[in-house]
């Protein structure tokens, strides 16, 4: 097989093609940069602005009425799928356990304490979950994991500098 089979590159291989084909060394320590920095901010606005909120609001029912409930319908506890139900003044309440809630586990029928507030028995919470629950756990994950990508950002932007002033 001689050059003119192969098109009139002889020396085509691999490595050939790829440098050919590739796009300039900055490039992939940019998008590298800048992914990372969407990803802190993302994870660093899940956290301020949900999780911290969901936290509070599940410690703003610790002095709320303690009372025995039924789980009514289960599901993703954590993003607020989860229903309960529970006797007040001779009442049947049917409360949504808020986002933050653990007890992803439980079935449907399940008994558990949970605090509701007297003047609005229609939201309540895990008696577990008062102190923060999940809520408080993700949001310290996601803060740290936010903090983690802005320092890979920052890293990448000091590479991409140091990269641009070295030249070709």
């Amino acid at each position: 097989m001689g050059a003119k089979d192969l098109g009139g590159t002889s020396n085509a291989g691999p490595s050939s093609v790829y440098q050919r084909n590739a796009a300039p060394s900055t490039l992939r320590p940019r998008t590298a940069m800048l992914m990372s920095l969407v990803l802190a901010l993302l994870l660093g606005a899940l956290s301020a602005l949900v999780m911290f909120p969901a936290a509070h609001h599940l410690r703003s029912f610790q002095d709320g009425e303690r009372v025995s409930a039924t789980l009514h319908r289960d599901g993703s506890c954590m993003v607020g799928r989860c229903q309960v139900t529970f006797e007040v003044d001779g009442q049947t309440v049917v409360a949504a356990l808020p986002v933050g809630s653990g007890g992803g586990k439980r079935s449907v029928g399940d008994r558990m304490i949970v605090r509701y507030q007297a003047d609005d028995p229609h939201a309540a919470v895990r008696e577990d979950d008062v102190g923060g629950g999940g809520a408080t756990v993700l949001a310290v994950m996601s803060g740290g994991a936010a903090l983690f990508f802005l320092a890979i950002s920052v890293v990448g932007m000091v590479y991409v500098r140091r990269q641009r002033h070295q030249g070709p």
